[in-house]
């Protein structure tokens, strides 16, 4: 396929990584058309997908891109990312030049752009396109994606990205989809810290949850937090949506980015640490709501009902 034809639509499609969230997104490439060629490290995780999709399994992430115009990555950390495109028996080893990698993972953002030079320099496209919204929301399409790259690159993949999500922004050159995320992400965390210190103060001074909760919900304290972990830290439900090791590993690379750039983000510090307790206490696997474990122990306060 020559240049021209690239630029009229996203051609072939290729999937690398069908965890949670990547497994739900790939599907909605699949009900949108798309006849996908995919990898997962655990190949019977590839198969169960393909036979409920169609599509193609492949050995190696090199067959992906040898088959495909345009590979999406979704995987866990960018040491994954650099070995699904970079690495030995990577995409890059077997896609064709001018072929675009779009990684929707979340890593560093000036690891995002050490590895679209790796892929320039042998004739590759990246845009980077992390995502917002759980497991419910990769389900039904509704994602919120921001992209970095050139507009030429977001043009060609934009109607893939709008098979998975419902919000799809370009927000820069390559490497600031993933910053933006990364402050998203931060922010997140920082109100759900909040949260939880909310509901035990609260609890302790004799507040009612449900009146807290229906007030805050009505007035300046309302979140997505609210909505969405008031229930599950009552509750003390930590069935993952997303897990609380994911967020405090993305906690962790906005601060350092704000480092480099010498700026501080204490409330992102201070959920950093909350995090890093709760994962102590054996809840990494679990979703982020469980940071409140750690907050109950500061407490002595464990919340009920």
């Amino acid at each position: 396929m020559d240049g021209e034809d690239r630029a009229e639509g996203p051609g072939r499609i290729g999937f690398v990584g069908l965890g949670i969230m990547g497994s739900r997104m790939a599907a909605n490439l699949a009900r949108a058309g798309h006849e996908l060629t995919v990898f997962n490290r655990t190949r019977s995780t590839a198969e169960a997908w393909c036979a409920e999709h169609g599509g193609t399994v492949a050995e190696r992430p090199a067959d992906v891109g040898a088959a495909s115009d345009v590979v999406v990555t979704m995987v866990v950390d960018g040491l994954q990312v650099r070995e699904a495109l970079l690495g030995p028996d990577g995409v890059a080893e077997g896609a064709s030049a001018g072929a675009l990698c779009v990684d929707m993972s979340t890593i560093a953002p000036t690891e995002t752009r050490a590895i679209g030079a790796g892929l320039a320099g042998r004739g590759l496209r990246m845009l980077d396109a992390p995502v917002t919204g759980s497991s419910p929301r990769a389900q039904d399409g509704t994602l919120t994606i921001m992209s970095g790259g050139t507009p030429e690159d977001f043009a060609r993949a934009r109607p893939l990205l709008e098979a998975m999500g419902e919000l799809v922004v370009h927000v820069g050159d390559l490497g600031q989809g993933e910053m933006l995320k990364l402050i998203n992400n931060a922010v997140g965390a920082a109100n759900a810290t909040a949260l939880g210190e909310a509901l035990i103060v609260a609890q302790r001074t004799g507040v009612d949850l449900d009146a807290l909760v229906q007030v805050m919900g009505a007035g300046s304290g309302a979140s997505a937090q609210l909505a969405l972990k008031a229930g599950p830290m009552r509750r003390h439900d930590y069935t993952t949506l997303f897990k609380l090791e994911h967020m405090l590993k993305d906690v962790r690379l906005c601060l350092e980015e704000g480092q480099a750039a010498g700026v501080p983000f204490a409330a992102a510090a201070h959920a950093r640490d909350v995090l890093v307790a709760a994962r102590g206490r054996g809840h990494g696997d679990d979703d982020y709501a469980a940071l409140v474990e750690a907050l109950e122990g500061l407490a002595g306060t464990r919340l009920g009902g």
